[in-house]
């Protein structure tokens, strides 16, 4: 069935203002935070963006239909997203542009080395940054020159009740009692939200369960100082 909307979003030429217009983006990412970010930037930017929150969905969407930009976070609920994107890069035909997104900037190397054609590092929170990042990924006719740019709001702000979500979701898999492999992705996936929000205190909480439980140490403590923290984050609504 024919898609109007799409059809004529395709015949509009990018501008400065808008310089992914007619572009899709596949974003493979867990954290809603994150993704309500990317969001944000992709209607500033003109692109039009689909989303999924792990491996298998991604390959669904895949299946489907062949986006313009797909972006990838290292870090997802079954398995790693660096095995992804070596996936999508050996697929033919290619994606145009493949991108990796991560906290962890040292993972850069090795997801340029998986087949990526760049890395964001997060937290993305610059419209600038992104827009750029997306023009080097692609090919050279594919959009407006990079210099020709330009971001009137460039600080993205996203919505706090996503960050919600996220926290919703970390407090119930760590009230489930998770094993080893379960916890590593929880502590994880919270160092990379709090990190986003910009919240120094859980942040430190994560990364210091993700490091315990990496060593075999033992993760009471830790897993409920972090626990409790996330516990204190959902109880103050006002946040939110």
């Amino acid at each position: 069935m024919a898609d109007p909307l799409a059809d004529f979003l395709a015949t509009r030429e990018p501008t400065a203002q808008r310089p992914l217009l007619g572009l899709t983006v596949l974003l493979v990412e867990d954290s809603r935070f994150a993704c309500e970010a990317v969001r944000l930037m992709c209607l500033r930017s003109g692109a039009r963006i689909r989303r999924a929150d792990c491996i298998r969905s991604a390959r669904r969407h895949l299946q489907c239909y062949r986006p313009t930009v797909v972006i990838v976070d290292l870090g997802l609920p079954d398995g790693s997203g660096l095995d992804l994107i070596a996936e999508i890069a050996g697929a033919r035909p290619r994606v145009p542009a493949l991108l990796a997104t991560s906290g962890d900037c040292a993972a850069a190397d090795a997801a340029l080395f998986a087949g990526a054609n760049g890395f964001l590092a997060k937290p993305c929170e610059s419209l600038l940054e992104f827009q750029r990042a997306v023009l080097a990924a692609l090919p050279s006719v594919a959009g407006p020159a990079i210099g020709t740019v330009r971001a009137g709001d460039d600080h993205i702000v996203p919505d706090p009740l996503a960050l919600r979500d996220d926290l919703q979701l970390a407090a119930g898999l760590l009230g489930d009692g998770p094993d080893a492999a379960a916890l590593d992705y929880v502590a994880r996936f919270l160092a990379g939200i709090a990190r986003s929000a910009h919240d120094a205190p859980l942040q430190a909480a994560a990364e210091a369960l993700a490091k315990d439980n990496s060593a075999g140490l033992s993760t009471a403590a830790p897993a409920s100082r972090v626990s409790g923290l996330v516990r204190a984050r959902l109880a103050a609504g006002a946040v939110f």
